[in-house]
């Protein structure tokens, strides 16, 4: 099987043994590029927990659709999935072969792929998890979590750091320069760019930033940060 890709304006034709020889990949496959659930968390967290698939012995995670080199070449960078391989099956004949290729003809979709996941060791398929079969679009195990729990069931996962700043902020500044030298890999949401003030008050309760969250909860500003970094150093 070879699936026919794009790289610097070339067409280039990666096959299934160039990609799965020798190899521990993971596969997640999904319905369509640029569609809601696949852009707004099947990518982006099999892409964050990317270093940590790649730290307990995963080569490669993989992302297979139906759809041309083109537009899966495009919704990469769109999503800036750079940790993730994106395979195109253009004519569904992976998706055909793995017997996953289903009728979308009512969403004007033609034929696409079911989602599933699946961890493949030097081309033998070890675990499927395959959504159930139920009307619309089930996302319910062939997430990056539920594979990670399979390959490492007890490693600890990222935390999900959102700091909110406005530009000029040394307070700011200060509480992103904590959370470097922490290791903790966080994203910065700009006062004005990414936010409004009345975004701020509704989401924080608070008025000034920086506002740092994590995991859901609410730290607070630079000096929350700095007692809550040097609480989780001791424990």
């Amino acid at each position: 099987m070879v699936f026919r890709t794009r790289r610097d304006h070339e067409w280039v034709e990666v096959s299934t043994g160039d990609e799965f020889k020798g190899k521990t990949v993971v596969v997640f496959a999904l319905p369509g590029a640029f569609t809601p659930t696949c852009s707004s968390t099947h990518v982006p967290r099999y892409n964050q927990l990317a270093p940590v698939f790649k730290a307990h012995d995963i080569d490669d995670i993989v992302c297979i659709s139906v759809n041309d080199a083109f537009v899966m070449n495009e919704w990469r960078a769109g999503q800036k999935a750079w940790n993730l391989i994106f395979l195109p099956d253009g004519n569904g004949d992976f998706t055909r072969g793995m017997g996953m290729l289903v009728p979308k003809t009512d969403l004007g979709f033609g034929e696409r792929s079911w989602r599933y996941s699946m961890l493949v060791r030097d081309g033998i398929i070890e675990k499927m998890f395959v959504e159930p079969e139920q009307p619309g679009d089930p996302f319910e195990v062939s997430d990056a979590d539920t594979m990670l729990e399979y390959v490492a069931p007890h490693v600890a996962k990222p935390l999900d750091v959102s700091v909110f700043t406005r530009k000029g902020c040394s307070f700011c500044a200060r509480a992103k320069g904590m959370l470097r030298d922490a290791g903790i890999e966080f994203e910065e949401l700009i006062l004005n760019e990414h936010y409004t003030e009345r975004s701020l008050r509704a989401i924080t309760g608070a008025v000034s930033v920086p506002q740092i969250f994590v995991n859901g909860e609410r730290v607070g500003n630079s000096d929350d940060l700095a007692a809550w970094l040097e609480q989780r150093e001791a424990a």
